[in-house]
C-alpha cells in the first residue's frame, strides 16, 4: 500500500514556511496530496484572499514536493479524508487543529490515520507578508 500523506491549508501567499511544511510532509511517505481550503471556508479565518481557490490550487500543484493538489470539501474535512484515504495527515506548526482532538475524531469515524505536526521552519505567515506589502 502506498504511504499517502495529506497536508492542508489555505496557501494564499506562498512563502518559505509553506515550502518547509510541504517538504517535511512529503518526506513522510510516497505520495503527497495537498488539500486547498475552499474560498468560503478560508474567508471564515482570513479577512482577505489575494488568490481564489483555483489559483491557489494551481500554485501549490506546481511545487516539486506535491504529487497532487485538490480543493477541499465545503462541508467537512472528513469528506476529503474519506476520498483521499491517507496514512498520515500533517499539520503545520501554527495550524489551529488540536492534534489529539483530530486523532480522536478520526478514530471515532473509523479512520486508521496518523496525525503528525510538522516542526516549525522559517517563521513566515501570509498575514505578516500581506501587512508588509
Amino acid at each position: 500500500m502506498t504511504e499517502r500523506i495529506l497536508a492542508n491549508g489555505t496557501f494564499d501567499l506562498l512563502h518559505p514556511g509553506h515550502l518547509h511544511y510541504l517538504e517535511e510532509s512529503a518526506a513522510l511517505g510516497e505520495e503527497l496530496i495537498v488539500v486547498i481550503a475552499r474560498d468560503s471556508r478560508a474567508r471564515e479565518k482570513k479577512n482577505t484572499l489575494l488568490f481564489d481557490e483555483q489559483q491557489r490550487r494551481d500554485l501549490v500543484a506546481a511545487l516539486e514536493p506535491v504529487d497532487r493538489a485538490i480543493l477541499g470539501s465545503n462541508d467537512s474535512i472528513f469528506d476529503t479524508v474519506k476520498k483521499v484515504d491517507p496514512s498520515i495527515i500533517t499539520l503545520g506548526y501554527d495550524q489551529d487543529f488540536e492534534k489529539a482532538s483530530l486523532e480522536d475524531a478520526l478514530d471515532d469515524r473509523g479512520f486508521d490515520t496518523e496525525v503528525i505536526r510538522i516542526s516549525e521552519g522559517p517563521t513566515f505567515s501570509s498575514s505578516q507578508l500581506k501587512d508588509r506589502l
